[in-house]
């Protein structure tokens, strides 16, 4: 046979196997694809599903679409599917989570809140970005590397914003949340929970600073609006947006001080007493702070002012110390 002819035909036989290489690994990689999409979507319907329940309300394959931004159809052969395996029955239209379904979603809720624990203590990300980072992260840990995390964090019994974390056996802290509009007119509270959904009005208690563990005074309260008074701070907000602030009474041994202001409402001339340092200050910054002597009971005043006046520099046990508003706004004080 012609060598030429040969050379042709081994060529042609190698490029014929690399292509059926390529539609079998490809058609591997497109299946191990659509498994993964079909177990997030899984997930995040028993999530959905779950917080659904625990509001009191129903869920339906119209809601559930709405809720994740998806279309009907989308979501239908998923649910379809879950039915199927026990996770979820079907009631005249209504979709509930079975004892396994809830168990199942216990775990994922787990994950998010131990992840958001996670960025909040050990990472410097903002807290407007912890929700999503934990949306994505609570697909991918097993069970083995959430016990690490969990062990690594000290075993906690919240996330950051307040929500209890459910134990490798499902089982949670019992809450008692009072929104901020139902709540007592100066009675001194502190918040316990910030619903960090929906995202717009999230943001608009982060821009105002309010954390978890501030102490709190409602002022003025009617149907459109309530007016409190957090860390020295006045704020007004909508009814809407206030329902998502939880508040509970101070314990026995919990002292609600009248005139405490944040650090950065310090202006130039004014002594102050450091009173502590919020619970929203954590990490890193919480150990730099207290390295810098910065203790219930120090004297503390401003040095000087940036032109743009952050960051501001304060004197401290005679020493000059350059702090951001957004750590200044973690240190509380009283005016001498």
């Amino acid at each position: 046979m012609n060598p030429a002819l040969i050379n042709l035909l081994v060529f042609g036989a190698l490029v014929a196997l690399a292509w059926l290489g390529y539609r079998i690994f490809g058609a591997k990689d497109l299946l191990q694809s659509k498994i993964k999409q079909e177990k997030t979507l899984t997930e995040d319907i028993l999530k959905q599903l779950f917080h659904v329940e625990e509001s009191k309300s129903k869920a339906t394959l119209d809601n559930l679409a709405g809720a994740l931004q998806l279309k009907r159809k989308s979501i239908f052969s998923v649910v379809e599917n879950m039915t199927q395996s026990g996770l979820v029955s079907l009631d005249n239209n209504s979709i509930q989570l079975t004892e396994e379904g809830r168990l199942y979603a216990l775990r994922i809720i787990r994950v998010h809140r131990l992840w958001e624990k996670y960025l909040a203590e050990r990472t410097g990300h903002q807290a407007s970005d912890w929700h999503m980072l934990a949306e994505k992260m609570e697909h991918k840990l097993s069970e083995e590397q959430t016990l690490k995390l969990e062990s690594t964090l000290g075993n906690p019994m919240f996330d950051p914003h307040g929500d209890p974390i459910p134990n490798e056996m499902g089982e949670m802290s019992n809450v008692e949340w009072t929104p901020l509009p139902s709540y007592s007119l100066d009675l001194p509270g502190k918040i316990i929970h910030i619903e960090d959904e929906p995202e717009v009005i999230y943001k608009q208690i982060l821009d105002k600073r309010l954390f978890v563990g501030s102490h709190i005074k409602l002022i003025e309260q009617n149907s459109n609006e309530v007016k409190f008074l957090c860390e020295g701070v006045e704020h007004r907000f909508s009814s809407i947006v206030a329902a998502n602030i939880h508040v509970a009474e101070l314990n026995a041994n919990e002292i609600f001080e009248e005139n405490a202001l944040r650090l950065s409402a310090l202006t130039e001339g004014e002594q102050a007493e450091v009173i502590g340092l919020s619970k929203e200050c954590r990490g890193a910054n919480r150990r730099r702070l207290l390295d810098l002597g910065i203790l219930p009971g120090t004297a503390i005043e401003i040095d000087l002012k940036s032109p743009l006046k952050d960051p501001v520099a304060y004197r401290v046990r005679n020493t000059s110390i350059a702090l951001r508003k957004s750590l200044s706004d973690l240190i509380l004080i009283n005016r001498s």
